[in-house]
């Protein structure tokens, strides 16, 4: 009887072991260790900083520089680029507009800008937003490149964007495959400025920045970021300190696709308010929402990635949120949401985005954020 109690008791014991308690769940303490060992990893950022909005509060997990010239973290309230993360703002435009009954999603590149290739002609809003339409990314090709390594402050115009890749033909068939490009949102912002007669950073404006309250959000198109800025860099290396590069680069050669300047914390208020329906209607979210699988953000995202339009599905171990991710020089940029906008996370190392093994640390400390932020 003796030895039978004391297996039933070793036996409650193990049983309780298996059993997860809280403190398994991942917390604000778990993601500043994360973000921890990026900056401690060999060209890893010289700071890190996420923010986490829930119950109504937002709470900012720093660590790190902000400037590696002097002490202190990177605040929620200081400037930085956003890079691609911009997509999502003109997709909020565009979504907006057909929503008011200027612009359908089924609409042709050849009806809205009749001054595009003739064989881009049949790709589709929803394509371009969507990056299934097989246009040709002009960030790849050598005419950009050149101009960005001869001139990088240089100012480029939109149209000019395009020019790199007019004479280049699509990539495949629209709607046939997925394929990442920058310049289907120049495109898009180009068919809003002809479709309203506004300029596209007034669209912005009046559509977004005051729609969802973002005071310290604006799109600049020349170097210049408004103070105080985190400062970007490009990695620190065997041989060479890191190298701040704020304000090398023109944000005209990004445009729609990638030159909006904001904060941690209005970035976080823009993500909420694009899944709470603050610039379109359900109807609109639900087309927004029709996954490509496989279609990853650029750089990837946490977990399983999907693509939408202007939108990303992030499906991790603690559950799913939508955003986007961005990747500029001195920033690599990570913005997402509950469904219905109640919950978001963002997440920015002060370099450009990493790749290999780097990569996958910050994928892994983005899922521990969304974690933390659904309470798993």
């Amino acid at each position: 009887m003796r030895r039978l109690a004391v297996c039933l008791v070793l036996a409650c014991l193990v049983a309780v072991a298996l059993v997860p308690t809280a403190s398994a769940r991942s917390t604000n303490a778990d993601v500043k260790r994360g973000l921890e060992g990026l900056v401690d990893s060999p060209g890893g950022p010289p700071g890190a900083i996420a923010t986490l909005y829930k119950g109504g509060k937002l709470t900012t997990i720093a660590v790190g520089r902000s400037d590696v010239t002097k002490a202190g973290a990177s605040k929620a309230t200081q400037h930085m680029r956003i890079a691609s993360i911009a997509k999502a703002f003109s997709g909020a435009v565009a979504l907006h507009l057909v929503g008011e009954g200027k612009l359908k999603l089924d609409q042709t590149l050849a009806e809205l800008l009749p001054g595009m290739p003739a064989e881009w002609g049949p790709v589709t809003v929803a394509e371009m937003l969507g990056h299934t339409g097989g246009i040709p990314d002009y960030t790849e090709s050598k005419a950009f490149k050149k101009q960005a390594e001869r001139d990088p402050k240089a100012h480029i115009a939109p149209e000019e964007i395009v020019g790199f890749v007019k004479d280049d033909p699509l990539e495949f068939t629209p709607g046939k495959r997925y394929e990442y490009s920058n310049t289907d949102n120049i495109l898009v912002g180009l068919i809003a400025e002809a479709l309203t007669k506004q300029k596209y950073g007034d669209l912005l404006k009046s559509i977004v920045f005051q729609r969802a309250g973002l005071g310290q959000t604006s799109f600049p198109v020349d170097p210049p970021l408004p103070k105080p800025f985190i400062h970007g860099y490009f990695a620190a290396t065997e041989t060479q300190g890191a190298q701040d590069v704020t304000e090398l680069f023109s944000p005209s050669g990004a445009w729609a696709s990638g030159a909006i300047v904001s904060t941690p914390s209005n970035l976080n208020a823009f993500i909420r308010a694009d899944l709470g329906l603050k610039f379109f209607d359900a109807t609109r979210q639900k087309e927004q929402m029709t996954w490509w699988p496989g279609g990853e953000s650029s750089p990837p995202g946490p977990g399983k990635n999907s693509a939408g339009l202007a939108l990303f599905r992030y499906q991790t171990k603690c559950g799913t949120v939508y955003g986007h991710t961005g990747n500029f020089p001195g920033y690599v940029q990570f913005a997402a949401a509950t469904a219905d906008g109640t919950r978001a996370v963002t997440t920015t190392l002060n370099i450009p985005a990493p790749t290999g093994r780097l990569l996958a640390q910050l994928r892994s400390v983005q899922t521990t954020a969304v974690c933390a932020l659904l309470g798993k």
